[in-house]
């Protein structure tokens, strides 16, 4: 179950860039399992991982060899993601084996171990089948290429309950050049933000120098990733990337980084937004505003809050509208000296509260009809200050309970 259609986008090929996948039957036959992303040897790469304490064997191998990348100059070239399995809470023997598929890979593209960045994904806590995966890697080296299919088989490769995959692209103009941004991501389940809550790989055939790229890559999923949330639960696994191949025009003044940075937040928009219509059991994808704040934080607590309420999840889902609901949740938000009458929220267009409760011409008609749409805009207005956050969540279904309870079976 998905909200709306989401077409697999035509991705333009990068040079130097290319995406194989195999099946290798890590958790179910006949499946894409195995990803693997090659670099050009002149890309910067930059990425940002979980913060969960528990965080997966691949993301400490990940962040060990992307600083060890920093400091003796050599690029991170290639990528290899796994699917069926998170090699999480697996322990010193978890550890080994990331260490052990990312030789196996570097054997394969005869560069160091260093060079390749592991991702994984799917079930906590149990041993990584590696014969699986040791015979997959070389299957998706040998089917490296350069073209869109390889970009969608690479988004079906990393999916877990995902129903489709996610893909999303841009061609900004740079003067007399062009600049591609590509993306992929998946997420379904077990979002919340903490850092990019799932996978996303994210390249793009610009020049850009590694300060710039890491402070651009935080700034967009700060806007992005973090600020999705599907069941408030933060994976264990979670990785953004980003690469800058440098095969095409250089970002480097001022007017050509905010065109690139406004394409990029496109590209982490519409990836992070596909996770939500995509959420387990999804029948809502709903956008909440919240404005009017004293500072984003407050702006953003008030809409997490509500966007992790389930009473209001399931009212959504029952297309209720119970807007007291909505109320309790705005009001029990970390905000200190909260004044309610300055509070208004709006469902759709229709106005629901105003003055501390209820708004004049509210009829529970109007409220119904809004509720009834698959898409759903929650506006709140604080009335104590003039920044604002903007939240993208989903209802909660029966579906949503079904799925997890058959996770692993």
């Amino acid at each position: 179950m998905a909200v709306g259609t989401m077409p697999f986008p035509h991705m333009p090929p990068l040079e130097g860039v290319r995406l194989g996948s195999a099946m290798a039957g890590i958790k179910k036959p006949n499946r894409r399992d195995v990803v693997v992303f090659e670099l050009p040897e002149a890309s910067t790469v930059s990425g940002v991982f979980t913060r969960n304490a528990f965080c997966a064997a691949p993301v400490t191998v990940a962040k060990a060899h992307l600083q060890l990348a920093g400091k003796n100059g050599e690029v991170p070239r290639y990528w290899l993601i796994n699917t069926g399995n998170a090699n999480a809470g697996t322990g010193d023997a978890g550890h080994r084996d990331a260490l052990t598929c990312c030789a196996a890979l570097a054997q394969h593209a005869r560069v160091n171990d260093a060079a390749v960045l592991p991702f994984s994904t799917g079930v906590i806590g149990e041993p990584m089948p590696m014969a699986r995966l040791l015979d997959g890697i070389p299957v998706a080296f040998a089917d490296l290429a350069a073209d869109s299919q390889a970009w969608q088989h690479a988004a079906e490769g990393i999916l877990t309950t995902d129903t489709r995959p996610k893909g999303a692209s841009v061609t900004l103009t740079m003067g007399d050049s062009e600049v591609v941004i590509n993306g992929i991501a998946k997420g379904s389940g077990m979002i919340k933000p903490n850092m990019a809550t799932m996978l996303g790989f994210v390249v793009t055939d610009a020049g850009v120098e590694q300060a710039l790229l890491d402070r651009l890559l935080r700034e967009t999923v700060d806007r992005s990733f973090n600020c999705i949330t599907v069941d408030s639960d933060t994976s264990t696994n979670d990785a953004c990337m980003l690469a800058a191949t440098g095969t095409g025009a250089r970002i480097e003044s001022e007017a050509h980084i905010e065109i690139f940075r406004n394409g990029l937040q496109r590209v982490m928009t519409e990836l992070a937004q596909a996770i939500i219509r995509d959420g387990e059991g999804a029948t809502k994808f709903v956008t909440l505003q919240v404005d009017q704040a004293h500072t984003r934080q407050e702006a953003l607590d008030v809409a997490f809050t509500v966007a992790h309420s389930p009473l209001v999840k399931t009212a959504l889902y029952a297309s209720d509208a119970n807007w007291g609901r909505i109320l309790a949740a705005i009001g029990r938000a970390p905000v200190d000296e909260f004044d309610v009458k300055r509070v208004t929220v709006e469902l759709g267009d229709v106005r629901l509260v105003e003055n501390g409760g209820r708004a004049e011409g509210y009829t529970e008609e109007a409220g119904s009809r809004v509720m009834a749409e698959d898409e759903i805009t929650i506006r709140i207005s604080l009335g104590r200050g003039q920044e604002n956050a903007t939240v993208w969540t989903s209802d909660l279904s029966h579906d949503y309970v079904s799925i997890n309870a058959d996770y692993r079976s």
